[in-house]
């Protein structure tokens, strides 16, 4: 089984993200960037699937700039074999990605598609469904498990009623959720063997790819400031001020 992995860079998610002041975008200059954390999940997952003998290739895949080799090489150091990287300095939105995705696992001829649920720049969580749907094959999304039965993959699947366990049949596409493992710390001897291993770049041309975005953001705002909290005497002051303030009783 070979198993493509998609990853994404992103700004390291102990990093408070600073708005431009004209309002046109995240300021990245000069920011700690990193894996995607539930990308890092998904390569994880992958390569336990490896080791348990289950997969016979790891390969991951990244699409954005020419930095994104960052985030590939901490996959390869993970364990993954080696990796792709289409290389694009246009915004490239959820159905731009997919699309690329979907081609370069055309090319690579995948029995099973990992990534994260979700990016946590932009929270869109559309690229791993409308990956599945260009592909036209069986998704399972927020695994909280994975377990290979044969040509069927069971994934357990957090849902807000509780867990769901579901049946696909391969190949097919899973995105991952937090508790479905913790990745592992990358070692230095592991960081100087992904410097050997083979990193592949294209470009969305040489994959037949439109990626021109067709959303255009109109503007990128801080949260509004939160209100300081009011401490209440009782109960029934508390019920009058959420019956008479709040409106919500």
């Amino acid at each position: 089984m070979k198993i493509l992995v998609a990853v994404k860079r992103v700004i390291d998610y102990n990093v408070k993200p600073r708005v431009k002041s004209d309002g046109s975008g995240v300021d990245l200059a000069n920011v700690k960037m990193a894996m995607n954390p539930f990308d890092e999940i998904a390569v994880e997952e992958a390569v336990r699937l490896k080791e348990a003998g289950v997969a016979s290739e790891v390969v991951v895949v990244s699409a954005g700039v020419a930095q994104s080799q960052e985030v590939l090489r901490t996959a390869l150091a993970m364990g993954a074999d080696r990796a792709v990287l289409v290389e694009s300095d246009v915004e490239l939105q959820p159905l731009a990605v997919a699309k690329l995705l979907a081609a370069v696992a055309a090319r690579e001829n995948p029995q099973l598609v990992l990534l994260g649920k979700q990016a946590i720049d932009n929270d869109a969580g559309q690229t791993g469904q409308k990956l599945a749907a260009l592909l036209g094959w069986p998704q399972a999304t927020f695994a909280f498990k994975t377990e290979v039965d044969g040509q069927q993959l069971l994934v357990t699947r957090e849902i807000d009623g509780g867990l769901e366990r579901v049946a696909l049949d391969l190949p097919a596409v899973v995105t991952t959720d937090l508790r479905l493992n913790s990745p592992r710390y990358v070692t230095l001897p592991n960081i100087m063997k992904a410097k050997k291993k083979p990193l592949e770049t294209l470009s969305p041309e040489a994959l037949g790819v439109d990626v021109a975005p067709r959303l255009k953001v109109l503007e990128v705002s801080e949260p509004p400031a939160r209100k300081g909290g009011v401490m209440v005497p009782d109960v029934a002051a508390l019920i009058e001020k959420l019956r008479n303030e709040a409106k919500v009783i």
